[in-house]
């Protein structure tokens, strides 16, 4: 996995893109995942499905926070003063587990439990991981086990 910072690169956002694009072509890894949210990308590459995401954490109005949230995940209780970073983690997760499962689009989050509630970040044979990015931003790495 790689972190670009177009801050430090002195990119645009299109350069930051077409960097990220050129880094998940240089390497004979079939699976390969890439997340954008300028000044950041992400690329990750496995042997395996994987998938990645990264979100600038945001004030979330409630509707939104509804309409990603399954019941289970509408249960939960989170304080109130971190409510918009588990909101935007919620999303982050999701998004890299859609990405790894396929084709992000095909996936309602509020129908895809969030590997937030994985025991240890697992559920056979998906494993998935929070990543410290950068301040103010939240992402998130899912991946098949290779076996």
């Amino acid at each position: 996995m790689r972190l670009l910072d177009a801050r430090v690169s002195g990119l645009d956002e299109s350069g930051l893109a077409l960097t990220a694009r050129a880094l998940s072509g240089a390497t004979d890894t079939r699976c390969v995942s890439r997340s954008y949210c300028f000044p950041l990308a992400l690329v990750a590459w496995h042997a395996a499905p994987v998938g990645i995401d990264i979100e600038r954490i945001t004030p979330f109005d409630n509707a939104f926070a509804e309409s990603i949230r399954t019941p289970t995940e509408r249960a939960t209780v989170t304080p109130a003063e971190d409510e918009d970073r588990h909101v935007c983690s919620l999303w982050s997760s999701k998004e890299a587990l859609a990405k790894a499962l396929g084709n992000a689009l095909q996936y309602d989050p509020r129908r895809l439990e969030s590997p937030i509630a994985w025991p240890n970040g697992r559920s056979d044979p998906w494993r998935a991981t929070t990543l410290a990015a950068a301040p103010g931003y939240v992402a998130w790495l899912c991946w098949r086990r290779c076996d």
